[in-house]
């Protein structure tokens, strides 16, 4: 069992380690293909150039306006660090130390003579003869032997456990090499098709972040189960008195994990290269392989450059005859202020039923369609203002349909409206006022915390400044995002399903992507 324990260290302290260096993190530092590497050592492989390779799997990552300390910090990566560097002093000291002789706690004059069997602990005389006068005792010679076996059946039970456990992180390791490889190969295929290969990259930081969570999620399980485990056992060898008093805090650790299901295996979706034989100017798609699932309807596009709004939408064949499924173009629409045409369609949504929300900007109202794009209904938005212009529309997860847009005068604001689809009209609900800025707005939901995510751009090009502002259904401003990163006109926003922030931003032609708590992560384009 002791070559188990220090296998089980080993491992935890591979996975604690800078694969640069090979020690322990200092100061680490997290990349966005979501691998962490000491400050320094990040420092030393980004000192000549603004770009350098991830040395894990070598996506191409760019340097911060601040620099190598401008990447997000890894606080838990940082604080188990500590902790194993701690237990390992500990360790230290315990074995140069000689055994100290075992006085009571109550009466430091006096040595822990016996062992109360009631109370489960060792007393001096004097405690005998107070609080355990009438209580049942025996030697603590014999105690410790008859708990010797309780305590190790807990030590082995929780090594057992710990076993599946690091199995468990070894398998994520592999599985991580393997899409690294898999990556490689894809990307080498399609080498001269940068298109494809950004389909690739993003595909392939998603599986590597579900892959990171994974692993944090389970260090810090086995970080738990193994501290118990090595204490109790290593009082227990050293013949000391404490470890009497482990047998209850192990039991209640083991137990936790007992009774908790073992890891399962993470399911990636590594994505594929399929060269296509079509005469047109068409290379190939990348497609994700994924296990069978509900379909979900894809959400439509706009374009203002003809009035028309376009989307794709999918059909389902023989399973056994196709292994994708297939897709098509939908186009609606066409420029004009009759029913079913757009002037300047600037923003769309898709409620979980299925009906196309459009803001049909120069119009001066919102058309509702199918997802086959059969007009249904329209509202003009006169809650506000006679003369009110709709920029963009999001969706909650209750189906209210949130709009900012602006009046003649410049008026910004982000309006909530409710549909009654019996007597075919609407209700605004709750209204926003926005600072009056003349530029436009993009709007999104979050719809784990209920936010209202709204870009701001405030300035004169070329001096724009740009943010996110996030807030509550009452109106109320939770916090800006964006400030410290140089966002000059953020105009298109979503919320991925785990809450983190892609904003895109017209002056500097690139995505800034946040977390769900503002934090920024990473930019891509330019």
């Amino acid at each position: 069992m002791a070559a188990v324990s220090s296998n089980l260290g080993e491992q935890i302290r591979d996975e604690l380690s800078c694969s640069i260096c090979l020690e322990l993190f200092t100061r680490p530092k997290v990349l966005p293909c979501q691998h962490t590497f000491c400050q320094d050592c990040l420092q030393e492989l980004a000192r000549k150039d603004e770009t350098f390779q991830c040395p894990n799997c070598r996506l191409q990552v760019s340097l911060p306006s601040e620099g190598v300390e401008g990447f997000p910090d890894s606080c838990f990566m940082a604080n188990m660090c500590e902790r194993l560097q701690n237990k390992a002093t500990l360790t230290e000291k315990t074995s140069e130390q000689p055994l100290s002789e075992n006085r009571c706690s109550l009466h430091p004059s006096e040595e822990l003579k016996v062992y109360c069997k009631q109370c489960q602990i060792p007393v001096c005389e004097q405690c005998l003869e107070g609080a355990h006068d009438d209580h049942r005792i025996t030697t603590i010679k014999k105690a410790a032997q008859e708990r010797r076996f309780t305590v190790q059946a807990l030590i082995d039970e929780g090594r057992n456990i710990l076993e599946s456990y690091c199995n468990f992180i070894r398998d994520l390791r592999e599985k991580e090499k393997t899409l690294n490889e898999q990556k490689q190969q894809t990307s080498s295929i399609i080498l001269a098709y940068s298109t494809f290969l950004s389909e690739v990259e993003q595909n392939h930081r998603r599986n590597l972040d579900t892959i990171q969570k994974e692993r944090i999620r389970v260090l810090a399980d086995v970080n738990e189960l193994s501290a118990a485990c090595d204490r109790a056992e290593q009082e227990m060898k050293q013949g000391r008195i404490e470890f009497l008093n482990q047998e209850t805090l192990l039991a209640k650790v083991v137990g936790k994990y007992r009774g908790k299901a073992a890891p399962t295996p993470v399911q990636t979706q590594p994505a594929v290269f399929q060269p296509t034989d079509s005469p047109v100017s068409l290379l190939g798609h990348v497609m994700v392989q994924s296990f069978p699932s509900t379909p979900i309807p894809a959400a439509p596009t706009c374009t203002s450059s003809n009035g028309a709004a376009g989307g794709t939408g999918h059909h389902h064949g023989n399973p056994e005859q196709e292994e994708y499924h297939q897709y098509q173009r939908l186009t609606f629409g066409g420029r004009g202020s009759n029913t079913g045409q757009f002037d300047n369609p600037s923003g769309v949504t898709v409620s979980k039923e299925g009906e196309i929300f459009v803001a049909d900007f120069w119009n001066r109202r919102i058309q509702l369609f199918t997802l086959q794009g059969i007009y249904v209904w329209q509202f003009e938005i006169y809650p506000v203002s006679e003369s009110t212009n709709p920029e963009n529309v999001a969706m909650n997860i209750a189906g209210k349909l949130w709009m900012v847009g602006r009046t003649k005068f410049d008026n910004n604001f982000a309006l909530q409206f409710y549909f009654d689809k019996q007597n075919n009209r609407t209700n605004p609900m709750k209204n926003i006022n926005l600072q009056r800025t003349g530029w436009s707005r993009g709007v999104a939901v979050d719809t784990k915390k209920n936010y209202i995510l709204i870009t701001q751009s405030t300035g004169d090009w070329p001096k724009r400044n740009g943010e996110v502002q996030v807030f509550r259904e009452d109106g109320k401003l939770v916090r800006v995002v964006g400030q410290q990163q140089g966002m000059k006109y953020p105009q298109h926003i979503t919320v991925d399903g785990e809450g983190n922030i892609l904003v895109s931003d017209y002056d500097n032609h690139c995505i800034y992507v946040y977390n769900d708590a503002g934090q920024f992560l990473f930019k891509f384009g330019g």
